[in-house]
């Protein structure tokens, strides 16, 4: 009867991981995206690709370990890059725009976002159970600050 139960319970726990790994979406980008992305990022080679909406695709994956994401729509024209960085590789001017505004919140994640319109730091601050978006230019000007909206898996 144990043994049985053991069985039971590992068959069970691998068909959860199998039903899991099948709704992971690596959907098949257009041939234009694909095309643009390689142009933009020659060197990479792993790219999990998801589409955003309607007209637009993100390709995810990493430049020298760490995370990025880029946007583009079906017919190959770049939209933005988002890419994580460290919190020390964070400008000095950026860090003064933090330490001036923001004195009291700890940072929780930097990227650094690119567009056409530019270049663009968004962070996540957090400071007891407030989470702040803030973007703030590449010269340190505070372009937008939002409180957080926490997905289900972030709610305490």
């Amino acid at each position: 009867m144990r043994k049985t139960k053991k069985i039971t319970t590992v068959l069970f726990a691998v068909a959860i991981g199998f039903s899991i790994y099948s709704f992971e979406t690596n959907e098949d980008a257009p041939q234009k995206v694909k095309e643009a992305f390689v142009k933009k990022f020659p060197d990479t080679k792993k790219v999990k690709w998801e589409k955003e909406s309607d007209t637009e695709w993100e390709g995810e994956f990493q430049i020298n370990g760490m995370e990025c994401s880029a946007n583009f729509l079906e017919d190959g024209t770049w939209i933005e890059t988002e890419q994580e960085i460290k919190k020390k590789s964070i400008p000095a001017n950026i860090k003064t725009a933090l330490t001036t505004h923001f004195l009291d919140y700890k940072i929780k994640e930097v990227e650094l976002l690119k567009t056409s319109g530019g270049s663009f730091y968004e962070l996540e601050l957090i400071k007891n159970k407030e989470e702040l978006e803030v973007v703030i230019d590449i010269d340190g000007i505070i372009l937008n600050k939002k409180v957080a909206l926490k997905d289900k898996e972030d709610r305490y």
